[in-house]
Formats: C-alpha cells, structure tokens, sequence
C-alpha cells in the first residue's frame, strides 16, 4: 500500500507558501478589497471559481484522452489539490502533485503527466489566443508591450494538433528511457479541451470585468489572458505573484488609470487565491480510494506504473 504521508506534506507544504503569499501582501489585498462592493466581489469569485472548474472538465477529457478516465469527484480531488504545487517556487510542483495524487486511482504516470503538461500547453495557446483577438482592438500600448505573446498564438494554436502532441510527448518519453504513448490522443478529446478552456477564459475575463470601474468584457477578457500567460512564464515567480500583476496593469491602462488598474489586479490576485483555497477545500472532502493503486473498476493493479486494467465487459 502507497503511504499517504508524501502527498499530505506536499498540500501541506503548498499551504504554507500560499499562506505566506497571503501574509506578505495582506495590507494590499486588504486595501483593494476594502474599495470594491461586496456583491461585485462575490460574482468575481463566483465567476473565477467557475472559470477553474471549465479548466478542470479540460484537464478531465485530456485524462480520458489518454486512456485514463475518472469521474469528477475524483478529478476535483486529483486537480485542485494538485494546484496548491503552483504557490511553491518553480515550475513543476503542481505537476508533480497532480501526478502523485492520480496514483490511487490506478492512473499511470504518463497519462496523469501528459494530461497536465497538455492541459498547460493549451492553456498558454488559448490564453495568447484571446490576448490575440482583443487587445489589439482595445489595449495598444498592452499588445505593442507584449507582442511576442500575440505572435506565439498561431504556432501554439497549432502546436495543439493531436499529431503534433503525440510526438512532442513521445520525444520527452525517448529522452527519459520510458515506453511510448500507449493511447494516442485523438481530436475528440483535445478539441473537448480546448473548448472548456476557452470557456474558462471568458469566465475569467468576466470576473475581471466586475471588478472594473469602467471598460469593456473584451479587454477584461483579453488583459487577463495576457497577464496570465506571463505569469505563467516567469516560472521562478510562484503562481506568476508581481509578473501578472503588471501584465495586467499595463493591459487595462486605455480604461483606467494606472492606480485603479494596480487595485483590480491586486483585487483580482486575492479573489482567485481564495477560489483555488475554496476548491482545494472541497477536493480535501473527497475520499481517495482506500485500498491503495485502485484502478477506476474498483480492482488492484500491482504498480504505480502499470496501466490500469480493462473494463469487465
């Protein structure tokens, strides 16, 4: 039976960070939230949280894609927990979190593994894909600024075809000695991917956009993919803390002034570090399987590494 105890210090260790983040910026989360109405920030977190649960249901059909299908409950567990990883320092921790914590439910390592690297290139795709198609229309100085953001769309976008992801992934696998793919990914799947993430976009440019004092829903969409994606990048900054702060203030700058776009950003930090608190919360209340590597049929495989065995017919 796999010990329980490494994945319970990696959640708790994320915790830390996070709390550690929350602390050292207390006074300018306080302040910005203390500016804003209380239902307009409800309906921002209301609107993040659903913005992540789209890119879970995408991280869901990649899993499936691979060969690995698990039920939401499951999956809910696997990814918000997983997602802690992100406020550690570097860049794969919430990888390897979501990795381990696949394991008791008899999800092999390259599935869970190239589900979250796939689930993150595509996340970088449509986010410089929004960014794309809005802010040239609405921030000049944000697509100017960043223009090698918008010039990587059409290559990522296209770096998302099933074909091209199965050679990437088998390529990494050569290099580290292990097996090919076992399942290729089809088009199903990915475009399924695809479209939650997308949607989890415009949920995220809405909760910008409550906390707004002016501007359209396409800038708010099109700032918050930007400065995402380059939070994303600045890979020794956890959770992109500062770097997508001001992507985002320079994005929103046509409509408001630079200190009420720092407020919204910061506004926008706090509200979405307690959206990720709320659903690793209800990920915690989900059971894992009992019995050690259960697969998704209830039976035992004898490995972390082995694919899961068949459905009974």
């Amino acid at each position: 039976m796999t010990s329980r105890w490494p994945r319970l210090l990696f959640v708790l260790v994320a915790l830390g960070f996070c709390a550690y983040g929350v602390v050292t910026q207390w006074d300018a989360f306080a302040d910005a939230l203390s500016r804003l109405s209380l239902p307009l920030l409800a309906g921002a977190l209301l609107a993040g949280m659903a913005g992540l649960g789209c890119w879970m249901l995408g991280w869901r059909s990649l899993l499936a894609g691979f060969g690995a299908p698990l039920p939401v409950p499951a999956t809910t567990r696997i990814m918000f927990l997983g997602q802690l990883g992100k406020y550690v320092p570097g860049s794969v921790w919430a990888l390897l979190g979501q990795v381990e914590l696949a394991r008791p439910y008899g999800v092999p390592r390259v599935a869970s593994g190239g589900a979250t690297l796939l689930a993150m290139a595509t996340t970088v795709a449509t986010g410089c894909v929004t960014a794309a198609v809005t802010l040239p229309l609405t921030s000049a100085d944000a697509a100017r600024g960043y223009w090698w953001a918008l010039a990587l769309a059409p290559v990522l976008l296209a770096c998302l075809h099933p074909r091209v992801v199965t050679w990437g992934l088998n390529l990494v696998l050569r290099i580290v000695r292990r097996p090919p793919l076992a399942t290729t990914l089809g088009l199903a799947p990915m475009s399924r991917a695809v479209a939650w993430t997308l949607a989890g976009w415009a949920l995220f440019g809405l909760h910008v956009w409550l906390l707004l004092p002016s501007g359209s829903p396409m800038l708010a969409s099109g700032a918050y993919a930007l400065a995402y994606v380059v939070g994303f990048l600045v890979i020794f900054a956890p959770g992109g803390l500062g770097a997508r702060e001001a992507a985002l203030t320079l994005a929103l700058a046509p409509a408001i002034s630079p200190a009420e776009a720092l407020l919204v950003a910061l506004a926008s930090r706090a509200v979405l570090t307690v959206a990720d608190l709320l659903w690793a919360g209800a990920g915690s209340l989900i059971r894992p399987p009992a019995n050690g590597n259960e697969t998704r049929t209830g039976r035992l495989v004898p490995g972390d590494d082995q694919r899961p065995l068949e459905e009974s017919p």
